[in-house]
């Protein structure tokens, strides 16, 4: 069994080789961990740079903050009780402050920058190593610099008495060894933070990148350029409209054929579908309020074949096709097959005849058969003089002629109203015989095995105006159905060999209504139902006789509309 094929290329089997990966799954993933481990190390570099220059802040304001609490009057007074001493007072204040605080040296010194104190006893009596002269003049110094115990964050501050004058400085140092295991120290637990960071950011990635395989079906940037050109050649070149939608019934997408056959232009994308073909059946069936397949509507003039997948998203692709001809041609077919009915009748009839005719002459009633002869042509005579009286245009006449005839072999007396008139100035003929023809057709089935059963056609005119209306003695529509009959695949009838009903009223209306007219239905003379059709500007400006009894026959009409 050979393999089933999802439309989709594979790839081909190619030998394994390092490089940029084609997939669009890989490459993404590739760049995803990239700009993750990237954004890792820059934002780990950011943290790390100024937290050096943190520490080393924090370690001289500490130093500061120590040097500025011991500064106090009572240890400004022990720089005059005699000379400086590795037992004096001011030694013992500064070593239990050192004790306390954990500093790495505390030294008092006096105007001349002698030592009073020192971690070392050896250093007290010398002179500081550094320059003392600002703190000396009441400022506050905040350094790093190295001294006779190495190199430390300092703080410096005045040491004034009780009067408020300076009498010597206190520098105080934290060791600068321990501001940099400080900042070593930090550095694995925030490596630790980015690497788990990093690990997150790189399973998002492929979790993100698994999901955009299944979603391109593990294809390449080229194959996916690839199918897309094939999609606009394929869409724009195939002769069925193709309508996609989106979840919200917004019109995504709209080929060249389905604009032409809906009367749209590109600007319909993005927009609602109700909001771009208006209320009717074309926009339900195309949004899956009407569900089947091979749905007909109408759109303008055009029968559509309509059919609607709904897609993954929640959206929908629906196709049309055309098939105003064949419906067209289904149409004539079926006049046909009733014409040629009538001639098969007609034949057996006029073998009838033509034995009637034989018998008679063979048994020498000649003048029996003169007058049988003439009342046999008088007759189809008569019904041809009287549709041409009425009706000028040729194609409409040679209509009701031939439906005349279909209409005596079903038993179904068709009649032309007595004041029936139709100049020869039709606008467009053949619309004119797709109403009438569609009416008729409708009436005759309708009254076809009822008792006394008839059609009646009636043309008025007034000005350009044309009013049609055709009665029959069937069962009628009832008045809850008056206006469902004229939507598009509505029917009470089997479908036909060619393919479905529910269009012919469709279509009246839809013709009646482009010019500007309207159909409408309504029970009649004979009991059944009465269409009335009023169709503006559809004759030309030639003058021609008008009934006097024209305006009053139009007013249900006019009411009507």
């Amino acid at each position: 069994m050979s393999p089933v094929r999802t439309g989709f290329p594979r790839p081909l089997t190619r030998r394994r080789r390092f490089g940029w990966p084609r997939r669009v799954f890989a490459q993404v993933l590739l760049m995803q961990l990239a700009v993750a481990t990237g954004v890792t190390v820059l934002a780990t570099g950011l943290f790390l740079a100024p937290l050096s220059a943190q520490l080393d802040d924090q370690a001289m304001r500490r130093a500061l903050a120590i040097a500025g609490t011991t500064a106090s009057p009572r240890l400004a007074a022990g720089l005059t009780g005699g000379p400086p001493s590795a037992r004096g007072p001011v030694q013992t204040e500064a070593e239990r402050v050192r004790a306390a605080t954990g500093a790495e040296y505390v030294v008092v010194m006096d105007t001349r920058g002698v030592r009073w104190s020192h971690p070392d006893p050896v250093q007290i009596g010398r002179v500081v190593s550094t320059d003392p002269s600002a703190a000396l003049a009441g400022r506050e110094v905040m350094e790093i610099d190295s001294g006779t115990l190495g190199r430390s964050a300092r703080g410096k501050v005045p040491l004034r008495d009780a009067d408020g004058r300076t009498v010597g400085a206190v520098s105080v140092g934290i060791e600068y060894d321990s501001v940099r295991d400080r900042l070593l120290g930090a550095i694995p637990g925030l490596l630790a933070h980015a690497g788990g960071a990093l690990a997150v950011g790189a399973l998002a990635a492929y979790l993100i990148s698994r999901r955009l395989q299944r979603q391109t079906h593990d294809l390449a940037f080229s194959d996916i350029s690839a199918l897309l050109a094939e999609r606009e050649a394929m869409l724009h070149g195939i002769r069925e409209g193709v309508v996609a939608l989106d979840r919200t019934g917004s019109v995504r997408l709209m080929n060249d054929e389905a604009q032409r056959l809906l009367g749209l232009g590109p600007e319909a994308a993005g927009r609602p579908l109700d909001e771009v073909l208006g209320r009717g059946r074309t926009a339900d069936v195309l949004a899956g309020r009407v569900t089947g397949e091979d749905l007909v509507t109408v759109r303008g003039h055009r029968v559509l074949i309509a059919n609607r997948m709904p897609t993954d998203d929640g959206g929908a692709v629906a196709t049309l096709r055309d098939r105003t001809e064949l419906e067209h041609l289904g149409r004539e077919l079926d006049a046909t097959r009733g014409l040629i009915d009538a001639l098969r009748a007609q034949d057996h009839e006029h073998a009838n005849r033509m034995h009637t005719l034989l018998g008679l002459l063979e048994l020498e009633m000649h003048e029996e058969a003169v007058e049988f002869v003439t009342e046999v042509v008088g007759v189809h005579r008569a019904t041809a003089e009287q549709v041409t009286e009425k009706v000028h245009d040729p194609l409409l006449a040679a209509l009701l002629v031939g439906k005349a005839t279909v209409a005596a072999e079903r038993g179904v007396s068709l009649r032309l109203a007595p004041d029936s008139l139709l100049p020869d100035r039709l606008v467009d003929p053949r619309e004119l015989v797709t109403v009438v023809g569609n009416l008729v057709d409708n009436a005759l089935d309708a009254a076809a095995g009822t008792p006394d059963a008839r059609v009646g056609v009636s043309f008025r005119t007034q000005g350009r105006t044309v009013v049609l209306r055709v009665s029959d003695s069937g069962p009628g529509v009832p008045e809850e159905r008056r206006e469902l009959i004229f939507t598009e695949g509505w029917t009470t009838k089997a479908p036909p060999v060619h393919g479905k009903r529910g269009l012919g009223l469709a279509l009246v209306r839809r013709l009646a209504e482009r010019r500007g007219g309207t159909a409408t239905v309504a029970g009649g003379p004979d009991g059944g139902a009465e269409f009335a059709v009023v169709l503006p500007d559809a004759l030309s400006d030639a003058p021609a006789e008008v009934p006097s009894d024209v305006p009053a026959a139009l007013e249900p009409a006019e009411e009507a509309r």
